[in-house]
């Protein structure tokens, strides 16, 4: 039965659980973590490792995604951000970054010039060349559109040469309904594409199985939910603590595999996953991979610099997250290190694929689909 908790008169609430608030339970087996495999497949797509970047500039770049897919993830670049916009963006940046340096208001300043750099124009020949770009080194190439520019903006994208879409939103529902646009139907836009579509975030089982039945290839749970950085919370009142967000989507993704008799869905965590643990305790939960934003902000090769910002920030009139530097400039590390170690950091924020694979180890299994089997207990 759920867990249900009286909040007032006539009022009950669920509770729910953060990955913080769970722990993996040992079994009675261990392994060598040479044994262990972390490959994931989405669709046709096969990755050394269950990544996914968030998709914001501070991140993502074309040069940054060929890196990632060399390293075995999967990157997501933001259609609608700077590289759409800006002929050269490496101008914009250093715009944040001279303020940031100069700045001691924090987001007074910075969101402001987000939202004025993201003010120009979305131009299709610009994110068509970083498509190509990022297709042309031979990785898997992914982008981001949001609900509202999905039916504008996709066409240019595959005819770029984009494989995998990303539709996210803080909130995604199966039926996107707008007063002055027709309402995207997100059942028949999906079916009228030939590549897989990933979309999110969900937050309950009702939302992840709407989404699921409208032929999404995967789901994504959460939006990017660094309590440091993202403001949904204070600004609309929205969230779900990620632990139980995850396991309710992976019940919806076994029903919706008994309902269909085998087409399986993959559930994508996104929020509150900052160290290795919380790699491990996402595919505990029942993630098939984990969507990384400011873990990834502390390699050298970020765009961002050591700063770390989401989509959301730019919004024109209610952003969402914050401009936060993540990363002492003599501490960042590179992209491989941070991946796959070796690491001097006690604290899981490096290594943080060696850290799932040597967990999966420690609890005697030896690949991610085993591993979202192993037990969990709740802290008291």
């Amino acid at each position: 039965m759920r867990d249900l908790v009286e909040i007032g008169m006539g009022r009950t609430a669920r509770r729910a659980y953060g990955l913080d608030e769970v722990e993996i339970v040992p079994s009675r087996r261990t392994r060598s973590s040479k044994d262990v495999s972390t490959t994931w497949q989405i669709d046709a797509y096969r990755f050394d490792i269950p990544l996914i970047t968030h998709p914001t500039d501070a991140i993502v770049s074309p040069a940054t995604a060929v890196a990632v897919g060399e390293l075995g993830g999967l990157a997501v670049l933001n259609a609608e951000g700077l590289w759409a916009r800006h002929p050269n963006p490496d101008e914009a940046l250093t715009q944040l970054f001279e303020r940031a340096e100069n700045d001691d208001g924090g987001d007074d300043r910075l969101v402001p010039l987000l939202q004025e750099l993201h003010a120009a124009p979305i131009r299709l020949d610009l994110i068509t060349e970083a498509v190509k770009q990022v297709g042309a080194a031979g990785v898997t190439v992914a982008a981001r559109v949001s609900p509202q520019r999905a039916a504008e903006l996709t066409p240019a994208l595959l005819s770029a040469g984009v494989e995998i879409l990303v539709l996210q939103g803080t909130i995604v529902s199966a039926e996107h309904v707008a007063r002055d646009a027709e309402p995207l139907n997100l059942k028949s836009f999906i079916a009228d594409l030939d590549v897989p579509v990933i979309a999110g975030g969900v937050h309950d089982y009702r939302t992840a199985m709407h989404l699921m039945r409208t032929g999404a290839a995967g789901v994504i749970v959460g939006y990017g939910s660094d309590y440091s950085v993202t403001t949904t919370g204070d600004v609309l009142g929205i969230g779900v603590p990620m632990a139980t967000a995850i396991v309710d989507a992976a019940a919806a993704r076994r029903d919706y595999l008994d309902e269909t008799g085998g087409r399986y869905v993959h559930v994508i965590a996104d929020g509150g996953v900052e160290t290795s643990g919380a790699v491990a305790k996402s595919i505990a939960c029942g993630a098939d991979a984990v969507m990384l934003g400011s873990p990834l902000a502390r390699a050298a090769e970020a765009p961002g610099r050591g700063l770390y910002w989401t989509a959301a920030a730019a919004h024109p009139s209610l952003p969402r997250s914050r401009v936060v530097p993540v990363v002492i400039e003599d501490y960042q590390v590179d992209l491989r290190t941070l991946l796959f170690g070796p690491s001097s950091d006690p604290d899981g924020e490096v290594n943080l694929f060696g850290g799932l694979r040597r967990a999966m180890a420690k609890t005697g299994y030896s690949d991610v689909k085993e591993f979202q089997k192993v037990g969990l207990t709740v802290r008291a």
